[in-house]
């Protein structure tokens, strides 16, 4: 036990210490404090974009995941997330140029600088605000889970200490200090993951030798709809749908796009993000996957502590504790970024239209920290569900808002009643199918709530447009590319239909149809790469110095 908690320590003083060296003063402006004075790299930039988004719903959530349903969950995460790496280019550039030219800060700025409506802005805030607050609350949940089986510390106890350590380096370091952390913390997630898949897989002789016991006890685990029977082709379509509009629209995600050095490092990690998605998601599900060998009979709940419970079981104390702390570090990695990141909208979005003047420092964005971290710690007392449950609800909640930023960002011009509309039809009816007054059929809601919001958005639009005579919309670049359609194909393409119910042919442990969608996301990378050269090289052409030359 000595070994775990000195293990521990280390890890968090060796966090709080990267903190501390990349701190900001405590006056610094909003610029410095919460976008690290855009000057973020394409290293760092991947590096706090990964960690951020791989939460404790990655290490935890997935490895439960894993073991409820198998390898049918590796392909919505691995080529489902990776996926999303195509807004980095359709979204993430028009912001990072918006942002840079009219100093923004926050997602509700950039709301209120293509729309001009503090309604809209309001709304928009309220929405981030309100989603992001349960999804928050999934990392000292988490934590909980870690240190009450690896130390023996109370449930809450667990809460209370991560989220401490938490609030210390935030309040002190920004976005600089967040950053940083999460690239050390997002490496060390990363090692540790790949750890703890070689110590299970040892401990059971071998990588496949223990996929073939597993194959032999649960074959369901290697083929689709998985375990549970869960994942229909309905489900798995609704899933891959709600990673592309949700991930841009997590607030902590939306404001590195302000945060970023230029639009090469943005165009760089979306070429990168593919394989790291496809890494790190197999780890978890398959450490999942084999731990039902030691845990059989887990169920509901149970199923998101199997990482820590077979780790703790099979592995001397020093690599438990090691392997441990990657699920802390993915999870405080999330974390810090939503406390960062609300706390900005708070101060310089929601405080100023409730009468107080919008602050040219970041001392009430850090009060606010504060208070976001005492919210999560409620809603973690008493969790009312798995973590993948919680974060489905709440993804759906923040991908209502992706119309009203891409059409914000396209359309000719834009009315504030159209994006008001979408936001309030399209939270309404997650209200609905939250209280089951709605039946979603043999998909998620959220592909009924997207298609509302969307066909909401468009048919006010139309009406506006129609009332005043003109004729605003017009079709972006990228949708005349052809490359948009070769991604549109390979995404249609992982609905692959034909190998449902088959969990062979088996190669290196796993059934075949995985290398399937690790070939899909080469492909993917592949289609990006020649579209960022061909854009690069068109927009050179468009400069005037390079068409009189």
């Amino acid at each position: 036990m000595s070994v775990k908690i000195t293990i521990l320590i280390a890890y968090f003083l060796m966090v709080l210490a990267v903190g501390f060296i990349a701190r900001t003063r405590w006056k610094s402006p909003p610029e410095t404090y919460f976008l690290a004075d855009r000057k973020l790299g394409t290293m760092v930039l991947l590096g706090t974009m990964v960690a951020t988004n791989f939460s404790a719903f990655t290490v935890f959530g997935t490895s439960g995941a894993g073991y409820r349903d198998g390898y049918a969950f590796f392909p919505i995460m691995g080529f489902g997330t990776g996926f999303m790496a195509l807004t980095f280019w359709v979204l993430g550039r028009r912001i990072w140029k918006r942002g840079w030219d009219r100093g923004l800060v926050t997602p509700p700025e950039l709301v209120t600088d293509m729309y001009n409506s503090p309604l809209l802005s309001f709304l928009f805030s309220l929405v981030m605000i309100v989603f992001t607050i349960p999804y928050l609350a999934l990392q000292p949940m988490a934590a909980g889970y870690v240190l009450e089986e690896l130390v023996g510390l109370p449930y809450f106890g667990g809460c209370l200490l991560v989220t401490g350590i938490i609030v210390v380096y935030t309040l002190r370091g920004g976005m600089r200090a967040v950053a940083w952390t999460d690239v050390f913390q997002g490496t060390l997630m990363f090692l540790l993951l790949l750890a703890s898949v070689f110590i299970v897989a040892a401990h059971h002789g071998g990588f496949v030798a223990a996929h073939q016991k597993v194959l032999a006890t649960s074959p369901e685990l290697f083929s689709r709809p998985g375990g549970s029977g869960r994942y229909t082709l309905g489900i798995w379509f609704s899933y891959m749908l709600l990673w592309f509009f949700c991930d841009p629209m997590f607030p902590q995600l939306f404001q590195r796009f302000f945060s970023a050095r230029d639009e090469r490092s943005l165009s760089k990690i979306m070429l990168l993000y593919p394989l790291v998605c496809t890494v790190v998601f197999f780890l978890p599900i398959a450490v999942g996957v084999m731990g039902t060998l030691s845990f059989p009979e887990l169920a509901g709940k149970e199923a998101d502590r199997i990482l820590p419970m077979v780790l703790t079981r099979i592995s001397g104390d020093a690599m438990a504790a090691l392997v441990m702390a990657a699920g802390l570090a993915a999870l405080m990695s999330t974390m810090d970024s939503q406390l960062l990141t609300l706390s900005s909208i708070f101060s310089r979005d929601i405080a100023p239209m409730a009468g107080a003047e919008k602050a040219n420092d970041s001392i009430v964005g850090r009060i606010f920290v504060v208070f976001l971290s005492l919210a999560g710690l409620a809603l973690a007392w008493n969790p009312p569900a798995t973590i993948l449950q919680i974060a489905t609800q709440t993804f759906t909640g923040l991908a209502v808002l992706f119309p009203t930023v891409i059409f914000g960002l396209y359309l000719r011009r834009v009315y504030p009643m159209a994006a008001i509309t979408s936001i309030l039809c399209g939270e309404g009816l997650l209200l609905l199918f939250y209280f089951k007054k709605l039946s979603a059929g043999p998909f998620l809601p959220v592909i009924w709530i997207m298609a509302v919001t969307f066909a909401v958005y468009l048919a006010v639009h139309a009406f506006m447009t129609f009332k005043e005579k003109r004729l605003s919309i017009g079709i972006p670049a990228w949708l005349q590319s052809r490359y948009f359609y070769l991604l549109a194909g390979i995404f249609l393409l992982a609905i692959d239909f034909w190998a449902w119910g088959k969990p062979g042919p088996m190669v290196g442990g796993i059934p075949a149809w995985i290398f399937y969608f690790i070939l899909l996301s080469g492909l993917q990378t592949a289609v990006m790469v020649f579209w960022v050269k061909r854009t690069a090289r068109a927009e050179e052409y468009d400069r005037p110095e390079a068409r009189t030359s």
